[in-house]
């Protein structure tokens, strides 16, 4: 898998390379540079047929949509993910932080319960093991 995704990366890092030299063919254009554009849109025309080609061998590979939504706002995609594992990062910290709440609650609980029902606490105690 990961040499056809080198291989789609390869034929895009041409094709974007193929667009900068038809920007600056184009702005800068002189008739005699004709020939030279006509052959880099048909190497733009060949290399989107050899991305098509390469659609079948990375079919099954999916892009979040929120991917695509930093490129559009003009920041890195690698972003995405460092961006990912801070907010599971900080949801652990959450939800650690609660089942600590509910430790000290059941702690608390089984202690004030010990004191009204010393002898159906020291059963549940002896049925959980001991907790």
């Amino acid at each position: 898998m990961s040499s056809s995704l080198e291989n789609l990366e390869t034929q895009l890092e041409m094709f974007i390379e193929n667009v900068r030299q038809i920007r600056i063919i184009v702005s800068d254009f002189q008739p005699q540079g004709q020939s030279v554009l006509n052959q880099k849109i048909q190497s733009l025309v060949t290399g989107l047929q050899e991305v098509d080609k390469l659609k079948s061998q990375v079919h099954d590979i999916h892009v979040p949509t929120e991917v695509f939504d930093y490129i559009d706002q003009g920041r890195n995609p690698q972003l995405y993910t460092k961006d990912c594992i801070d907010k599971a990062l900080a949801k652990n910290e959450e939800v650690k932080g609660k089942i600590d709440s509910y430790k000290r609650f059941k702690s608390h609980l089984l202690s004030e319960l010990s004191k009204t029902f010393p002898n159906e606490i020291s059963k549940y105690k002896a049925i959980r093991g001991g907790e």
